[in-house]
């Protein structure tokens, strides 16, 4: 697994989702990744904890979390080269099982 992440990290997070009725605001989605990346943990657990959490909240068909993250402790010790970025994803629902979904939601983050 990598290592852990938490304030000595930078990247980007993206959540996707397939509402049923309920929708969260992009407030409520930066608040839920904030509360999973504060904790030293790596970051496969975060990835994971962030998509429960939207399905805890509002329980949509699909949830799609990915999470591209430099770890500075790993770059300050030579392990990966300055800038190389880990990248862990999890997949739920709908984006876990409709590939039209997932590839969507993949084409997006890459933007």
């Amino acid at each position: 697994g990598s290592s852990g992440i938490n304030a000595e990290y930078g990247g980007k997070i993206h959540i996707g989702y397939i509402p049923t009725g309920q929708v969260l605001g992009l407030s409520k989605l930066a608040r839920i990744s904030e509360m999973f990346t504060r904790r030293l943990q790596n970051q496969e657990r975060i990835t994971k904890q962030i998509a429960h959490a939207v399905v805890d909240a509002i329980g949509p068909s699909g949830v799609g979390v990915i999470i591209e993250a430099t770890h500075m402790c790993m770059c300050m010790r030579g392990v990966q080269k300055s800038g190389s970025i880990t990248m862990t994803s999890t997949m739920m629902g709908t984006f876990l099982d409709d590939p039209r979904t997932r590839d969507e939601f993949l084409r997006f983050c890459r933007g």
